[in-house]
Formats: structure tokens, C-alpha cells, sequence
């Protein structure tokens, strides 16, 4: 099938309370305009200078998502613009980005990235961590940042049980701290899941999936 139509499959699957991110990453210009052309304009860039490039060719009424891990130091080349950092890993993140959008004056969407997985080559906040940092002074600061969620991501292997244990485990904290509502923290994004494990998250409570190699095929 062309790219449009595995587009078209995915999404008239999806539950209509479930926001589909199209993951660009390494995908060529021509492609990702297919999509959007197909009327989709939500898209997740894994590397800021990919994403810089890509902003730059592409179309300005796309929003777009950084969904890798950010370095401090590039904060300030997507603040003008980004619509959702799902992968806020530290306080340290959050006070630049923090920074940053006061000098665009804006308040940039972000989501604390939890860690879930059961390996040690993925980021995030433990629960623990997450907790005290939403209860922390330092935080209730920060003017202009708005925490609308959480992302984790589960552990890459075929054991089914395991991936719905830890995005349960995280759907149950999402709920703990939707609690915890403040002007900064407006909890309403549970980014869970994706290409080769969106179904088990949507179960779970996924409200926004990363899907990148079910719609482009398997990156060569």
C-alpha cells in the first residue's frame, strides 16, 4: 500500500479521542508532504537539526512534535516554534525551556517523560522523581512551561504482558497526577505507544501515538 493509504487504515482505526503523531524521522521531504497532503498535519522529528531542516522546507501550519531526547543546548533552536516536547527528562530541561519560550514570549506544551522500560538505553523520569519535581517551589516558578502530560515508552520485545504492565503502570500515574492541576500543570496527554506497540497502549489508556514505520515502511 502507498503511504496515504497506510495512513488511511491506521487512523480509521483509531479511537477518535486518540491524536496520531506521524514520525518523520530519516523520511525524505517528498514523503512526509504525501501525508500532509492527505490532510494529516501533526508530525515528530526524534533530532532537532533534522527538525530545524525540515521546519524550514515544510509548510508552517504543521506542528510539530520533538519526541527525542533534547539536549539542553538546542532548546533555544525550537523554542520559537515547537508545538509539544514529549521528551522532558530533567528539571534542568524544563527550567531552559522554561527560558527559552520567555524570550519568544510564549509557553511552550510539554510532556515529562517517564521511564517505564526495563532498559538502560531509555530516558525518563522515574515515578518518585516526577512527583517531587511537580510538587517542588522551583517549579510552581516556571511561568512559561505547561506540563499537558506524560510519555513513556515500553520495552522493546514480544512479551505482550510485559508492555501492558508498564503502560498501565504509567495510565495509573497519569491519573494520580491529573490530580495535581495547577496553572503549569494541566495534565491531558497520555503519549504512549508506538508502531509495533500502539494497540497494547491505546488499552491502556493512550491518548496520542508515535507511529512512524507502519505508515512509511521499515526504515532502511
Amino acid at each position: 500500500m502507498s503511504i496515504s493509504e497506510n495512513l488511511a487504515t491506521i487512523k480509521s482505526a483509531l479511537p477518535k479521542e486518540v491524536t496520531l503523531i506521524v514520525v518523520t524521522k530519516t523520511q525524505s521531504i517528498e514523503k512526509i508532504l504525501e501525508v500532509y497532503h492527505a490532510n494529516h498535519k501533526q508530525f515528530g522529528e526524534n533530532k532537532v537539526q533534522e527538525l530545524l531542516a525540515k521546519y524550514e522546507q515544510l509548510p508552517k501550519d504543521i506542528e510539530w512534535h520533538l519526541i527525542g531526547h533534547l539536549q539542553t543546548n538546542k532548546v533555544k533552536y525550537i523554542a520559537p516554534f515547537v508545538h509539544l516536547i514529549h521528551s522532558v527528562d530533567s528539571f534542568g530541561l524544563l527550567k531552559e525551556i522554561n527560558k527559552q519560550a520567555k524570550k519568544c514570549n510564549r509557553i511552550i506544551n510539554c510532556l515529562l517523560q517517564i521511564y517505564i522500560a526495563k532498559e538502560e538505553t531509555k530516558f525518563g523520569l522515574d515515578f518518585k522523581e516526577a512527583e517531587g519535581l511537580i510538587h517542588s517551589k522551583d517549579f510552581s516558578e516556571l511561568q512559561n512551561i505547561n506540563i499537558t502530560g506524560l510519555m513513556g515508552m515500553a520495552t522493546n520485545t514480544d512479551n505482550k504482558e510485559q508492555i501492558g504492565n508498564e503502560f498501565h503502570s504509567l495510565s495509573l500515574f497519569f491519573n494520580k497526577i491529573k490530580e495535581l492541576a495547577s496553572f503549569n500543570l494541566q495534565p491531558e496527554i497520555l503519549s504512549m505507544g508506538m508502531s509495533s506497540d500502539y494497540r497494547i497502549a491505546i488499552k491502556e489508556g493512550s491518548n496520542m501515538i508515535r507511529v512512524g514505520s507502519s505508515i512509511f515502511g521499515e526504515r532502511s
